[in-house]
């Protein structure tokens, strides 16, 4: 593979990964809802994440969703063009969300509050997270699979030099006990809240 093409994607430390992480379970409700809802369509599904990960350039993540797409009824054209960044064939109702899940992915997870405003003003409040929603688990895809990626090529002995070992290592075993970290402090929070309650009911 072409040294470039090899490391033409984002990588994210540990601690940026386990933001994404805790941000995609504590609001993992909303992921349940908006898979059990269907308001968004697999097709529509699919090209969100294939925007996002357009943007972070995991590989893997690429083919998956290649196959998944196909078996969603896309065709092999449009497929490549979302891939691509480019949307000129998706519909016009879903480019407001194409174009936010690419800004989401550049700015790491942490979109600009107006960019999610308009959002909420184009799609309305449940819409909006189910798109989200959809996002949150891609952006958790893409940096798993491209600090994987990382490690299998420093094992060969070529490591990229945007990345470090321990990196890696922090990413792709840390995340089992990261999303403890997350149910932890998931449980403490629901405990803190409910002796709130308590003490002012």
């Amino acid at each position: 593979m072409d040294e470039n093409k090899r490391f033409m994607k984002r990588f994210y430390s540990p601690r940026a990964f386990y933001r994404l992480l805790s941000d995609m379970l504590l609001n993992i409700q909303d992921m349940r809802e908006a898979r059990k809802a269907q308001r968004v369509s697999n097709q529509f599904s699919e090209r969100i994440m294939m925007a996002v990960t357009e943007v972070n350039g995991c590989r893997y993540c690429s083919y998956f969703h290649t196959q998944v797409a196909l078996k969603a009824g896309m065709d092999k054209g449009e497929i490549a063009q979302t891939l691509a960044g480019d949307f000129k064939d998706a519909p016009p109702d879903e480019l407001a969300s194409l174009y936010f899940a690419q800004h989401y992915a550049e700015s790491g997870g942490d979109p600009h509050p107006e960019a999610v405003q308009c959002m909420r003003d184009t799609y309305g409040e449940v819409m909006t997270r189910d798109i989200l929603a959809v996002i949150r688990a891609i952006m958790i895809g893409n940096a798993w699979g491209n600090m994987f990626d990382a490690l299998r090529w420093r094992i060969k002995g070529k490591p990229s030099s945007e990345s470090s070992l321990w990196g890696e290592l922090g990413v792709v075993l840390g995340i089992f006990w990261m999303m403890s970290a997350v149910f932890i402090q998931r449980a403490v929070s629901k405990i803190g809240w409910k002796r709130k309650t308590h003490h002012t009911s």
